[in-house]
């Protein structure tokens, strides 16, 4: 074949066929230079973490003080002992942490990964649009990776780099490899920003192909609690994280006009999917305004009381955070369940290619106790099909399986109130008292305890005398089930470009005290309540409360004096005294996007590529802080540590102690709170804003005076840091009835004293702390760590420096 070589025309050429493949025209398409860092590899911002765990110095408590994660093992750790391969304790410790916030990472990159390929085989490749309200349309994939996607299918490549940097992580887990725990922690650090970015690619794919919510909000409010399934119907639940089957039961019961015969509810962040399907203003491929039709049932922590109760006729699995258990809890009570995920089989035959009506009929006459069904379309009419024709034959075995009341008081009065189950019981409840009242007919502790208790049965494990526990639970709280129907907020998706654009100045300056997110996992230290008040404290004040997931639901279990669930009192706007339900677990990135935002949007940071820059931004001025209340899972660890890369801190409960690590500040040092003016290059002592980066709490009230401290910002300018201040001071003043001991540390300018105490604070600060006071003119003199200068620009990052002196 000739060769034609030199200038030519497309004209010259004949029979020949010219296959171009993509061209890329990012800068005509997105004015952003692509930034420093794409794609970055485990060492790429190592630099950064450093200046974290730097300032932030790692808390460890062991759980144990041995290795045994090879077969070189058992090792001894105490002291300064070493493994056989040579780690020490504090290495082995941060090890664990990796290996738990990779757990937590891979769980939500592989439900992307399933999510990815669902829905491009069942609706096919979708234009990416968020709407004309965000152009900032993936903040976290543009920050990371550095790509601004088109269509759903740009999202595989973000797929791909997830995956490639799990099997890094991973592998430095390895006997004889990563021996540090500094470098565990940054590892760490890295997969919780990996974990950020699949958590987004998640949502971003549903919210697109089921025609969710783009950051509405006025999002409709949703049915949730055990009574608001109507037990005239069918039942069936959806339980875990993925909403593909789910769903398809929905559009099966949709097309087929059988709401009438079946309610379809759900238990943990598949509940709050399947509310959201059908409710956006994009592409219509779902029935519209189907997810108004689901129910929550409710969180995780809910899940043992809801399947003792015998809510369900049927239950489908699909992954993550179903309890491991379910299938002998189910099969207990004759509830047939369809395992419709390959993450979770639980040991059941997989029956995807057999017909429809074999399979039904094997369920509904008890032949079988479950059933995998890897197919969503398949698994959805199983479920519908299967719950109708299986709830009057579960209706004696229901009714026999309800204590009687000579049946409960018989089992009250062979208590021996031998205390073992105490000793057992998570929350610590006096069961024996519980008997003791009930034996008397004052059933008042068992319902008050009853958002208490989380539904483990270890109580019922070690009870000498067989008691059922929590089956008492469900015969003492039988109205309270019946008639536990709320309203929430379904989720809303992302915060919107033109919301940031209005709260921007306010956080950054602090005039908007700061934005409190609420996420994470359920069995909180003293019941679901805590959610609802923690939630209220900080609306009530002005603060952005965002939240999501189990936090989102149990917070919704509550009412004011009115009859009103926190989403009926406040409005679902990202904007101080509002409370918004950003969706599931993983809408819970749109909370990292919305702090992107801020920097990207208001103060006009390129965010291309350029991950450090922002978290840089974030950290010193954008007052945020986070709580994971519940006692959470190996997600909520990569969550949280993720907020943490990116400068956001964190407040956790006391079992999180169990993860054997703190990020504690020491403000006793005053050399680890030195950052940069970007102004000029100078170095300039701040004060510990924020002092913590993970925080473990022991009370409720202790968890709400940290998160109003952890919102101070070295940005915060005079009216901001009085504001702050002022709550600060009045939480501890309402819970504790003192000033915290360590006001005086954020004190700038006498204009930031809080008003209620102005004079009385000024006082102290002359005689106890021997600060200059110009009492005439009211003005501090002398004394605070630096004074108020609004133009200050903090930085922890020398190429931010404009000019250098």
């Amino acid at each position: 074949m000739a060769k034609l070589e030199g200038s030519f025309t497309v004209e010259d050429m004949k029979n020949v066929q010219i296959n171009i493949g993509a061209v890329v025209k990012e800068e005509e398409e997105w004015d952003q230079p692509m930034g420093p860092f794409p794609k970055p590899q485990i060492a790429t911002l190592r630099d950064w973490d450093f200046k974290i765990l730097n300032r932030y110095r790692i808390f460890y408590a062991p759980a144990d003080d041995t290795c045994t994660l090879c077969t070189y093992g058992p090792c001894d750790l105490t002291g300064n002992k070493r493994g056989a391969c040579g780690i020490n304790m504090a290495g082995t410790c941060g090890k664990i942490v990796l290996v738990a916030c990779l757990m937590g990472t891979c769980a939500h990159t592989a439900h992307g990964r399933h999510l990815y390929h669902w829905t491009l085989d069942k609706f096919g490749d979708m234009k990416f649009d968020m709407g004309t309200d965000i152009l900032v349309t993936a903040p976290l994939t543009e920050t990371i990776i550095g790509i601004r996607p088109k269509s759903l299918k740009d999202f595989g490549k973000a797929l791909e780099y997830c995956e490639e940097q799990i099997t890094q992580l991973l592998a430095a887990t390895h006997t004889g490899q990563e021996g540090d725990y500094m470098d565990f922690e940054s590892k760490a650090l890295h997969a919780g920003m990996i974990d950020s970015l699949g958590k987004e690619i998640c949502d971003m794919l549903q919210i697109v192909a089921y025609n969710m919510p783009r950051g509405d909000p006025n999002a409709p409010l949703v049915e949730i609690g055990m009574g608001t399934l109507d037990q005239n119907k069918a039942v069936l639940i959806a339980y875990g994280h993925n909403l593909a089957a789910g769903a398809e039961a929905m559009f099966y019961t949709e097309a087929n006009n059988l709401w009438d015969k079946v309610d379809i509810g759900g238990v943990c962040c598949t509940a709050i999917d399947l509310t959201r399907i059908g409710e956006g203003m994009g592409e219509k491929k779902v029935p519209d305004m189907v997810g108004t039709k689901a129910k929550v049932a409710g969180a995780i922590g809910w899940w043992r009381k809801m399947v003792r109760a015998g809510i369900m006729d049927t239950v489908m699995i699909d992954e993550q955070c179903v309890w491991c258990d379910a299938l002998k809890d189910c099969e207990e009570r004759k509830i047939p369940l369809i395992a419709t995920n390959d993450k979770i089989m639980l040991g059941l035959k997989d029956r995807t290619n057999d017909p429809v009506d074999e399979i039904v009929d094997d369920l509904v006459n008890f032949r079988v106790p479950g059933v995998v069904i890897l197919d969503p379309v398949k698994a959805g009419e199983v479920g519908v099909k299967t719950a109708i024709a299986v709830k009057p034959k579960r209706a004696d075995i229901k009714n026999k399986s309800v204590l009687t009341e000579d049946e409960f008081k018989k089992l009250v009065s062979s208590c021996t109130k031998c205390n073992e189950c105490a000793f057992v019981c998570p929350p610590h409840i006096r069961i024996s008292h519980l008997m003791e009242e009930a034996a008397k007919g004052n059933l008042e502790p068992f319902s008050s305890t009853y958002e208490v208790c989380v539904g483990c049965g270890r109580c019922e494990q070690v009870c000498r005398q067989d008691l059922p526990i929590l089956k008492m639970y469900e015969y003492a709280n039988r109205e309270y089930i019946k008639n536990q129907k709320f309203k929430m907020r379904a989720g809303r998706g992302p915060i919107r470009d033109t919301e940031i654009r209005a709260v921007g100045a306010p956080i950054v300056l602090g005039t908007i005290p700061g934005v409190i997110a609420l996420v994470g996992c359920s069995n909180y230290p003293n019941g679901t309540k805590e959610a609802y008040e923690i939630a209220k404290e900080f609306v009530d004040r002005g603060y952005i409360v965002v939240t999501s997931g189990c936090m989102a639901m149990d917070m919704s279990l509550y009412t004011d004096a009115d009859g009103k669930t926190i989403w009926e009192q406040y409005p679902g706007a990202f904007d101080g005294r509002n409370i918004c339900n950003v969706g599931s677990c993983v809408a819970n990135a749109h909370i990292h996007g919305a702090a992107i935002k801020v920097a990207t949007i208001f103060a006009h940071r390129n965010h291309r590529a350029n991950y450090d820059d922002i978290a840089d931004y974030i950290l010193s001025k954008v007052g945020a802080c986070g709580i994971a209340w519940g006692a959470y899972s190996q997600k909520a660890a990569s969550i949280a540590t993720g907020v943490n890369r990116i400068g956001v801190p964190v407040v956790v409960q006391p079992h999180s102690v169990i993860y054997r690590r703190a990020f504690l500040g020491r403000a006793d040092l005053p050399e680890d709170w030195v950052v940069i003016d970007a102004r000029d290059g100078s170095k300039v002592r701040i004060e510990p804003a924020p002092e913590h980066m993970l925080y473990v709490a022991e009370t409720k009230e202790e968890a709400m005076l940290m998160m109003a401290k952890l919102c101070f910002r070295p940005s915060d300018n005079s009216i901001g840091r009085m504001i702050k201040l002022t709550h600060y001071c009045d939480i501890s003043m309402k819970y504790f009835g003192k000033l915290p001991d360590d006001w005086p540390v954020y004190v700038r300018h006498a204009s930031e004293l809080p008003l209620a105490w102005k004079d009385q604070m000024m006082k102290e600060l002359e005689e106890k702390y021997g600060w200059k006071i110009d009492w005439k003119a009211k003005k501090i003199v002398e004394g605070p760590i630096r004074p108020a200068d609004v133009s200050f620009d903090p930085t922890n990052i020398e190429r931010k420096i404009r000019v250098r002196k």
